[in-house]
């Protein structure tokens, strides 16, 4: 049976060959074609605040508000952020009073049913920049823009993602097929964006005199963004030291304790007499 088939491999063997050829050829296409929608992964950048013993750099986490502010929050909400939350983290509680009450927002209804504008306060959201969903979507060519509260925590090595997404815009390389309303960033899935490169360098000027280069905005934003999906976080390492400091003391309490409680059985000597 063996030297049968055996057989009937050699002498079929051109027309093997020629079959797995013409597979081969069939197949290149279809991997070239597939590598072409591959997104390209961004590099891993150093982050201070993420080391188990950091802290934010709150001097960024200002500048990255203020990035926010005047760049990002055009198209893009914080809906879990409220302006207390930032007192103590990138301004005072007075100045994000007066922050506040530079925003008007919707409220009501009254005594008569109507509703009425009124200066933001400290309990209120931060402004969103559309009514609803369908107002973002409309504005900006059936694409809605997300909301950035936890953008860090919710991708993959987000900090790194966001920060090459926003520097990473670039030309559109030769035969890559895109809609012309599109933009070009190998690192969004596909390469194409509808968001237009959103930093400039010098496109905002910085209070404490930081250059505002287009790197150092977008490093101060994702630092910002990080503290807005993880609020808790330099809470929770403090939380986790504390527990660890106590863990230690309780293990080191627990071998005392077995050595005192069982010295004299261990040391002791017992000595058999004759009778």
């Amino acid at each position: 049976m063996a030297s049968h088939f055996r057989n009937a491999v050699h002498s079929n063997r051109h027309v093997l060959l020629a079959t797995g050829a013409a597979v081969t050829a069939a197949a290149v296409p279809m991997t070239v074609a597939s590598m072409s929608e591959l997104t390209l992964f961004p590099p891993s950048y150093p982050w201070r605040h993420r080391g188990f013993f950091s802290s934010f750099d709150h001097g960024a986490l200002r500048r990255g508000f203020q990035v926010y502010r005047e760049v990002c929050a055009t198209c893009h909400s914080l809906e879990f952020v409220r302006w207390r939350e930032l007192a103590g983290v990138t301004h005072t509680k007075e100045e994000v009073a007066a922050l506040a009450k530079e925003v008007e927002i919707v409220d009501g209804p009254d005594k008569d049913g109507q509703m009425f504008e009124r200066p933001s306060k400290s309990y209120d959201q931060l402004p969103s920049p559309y009514e609803n969903d369908q107002q973002g979507a409309a504005a900006n060519n059936g694409a809605l823009p997300p909301d950035l509260s936890v953008m860090v925590g919710a991708r993959h090595e987000g900090h790194d993602y966001v920060f090459a997404l926003l520097t990473g815009y670039m030309e559109k390389p030769a035969g890559k097929e895109m809609m012309e309303s599109l933009n070009y960033n190998p690192y969004f899935p596909g390469g194409g964006i509808a968001m237009p490169p959103p930093l400039q360098d010098d496109g905002i000027e910085y209070p404490d005199g930081t250059p505002a280069t287009i790197s150092q905005q977008a490093r101060d934003v994702v630092q910002f963004l990080h503290w807005s999906a993880e609020p808790e976080s330099e809470e929770r390492k403090k939380t986790a030291m504390l527990f660890m400091f106590g863990t230690v003391c309780f293990i080191l309490g627990s071998g005392y304790h077995k050595r005192w409680k069982w010295s004299s059985l261990k040391t002791r000597k017992i000595d058999y007499l004759k009778v």
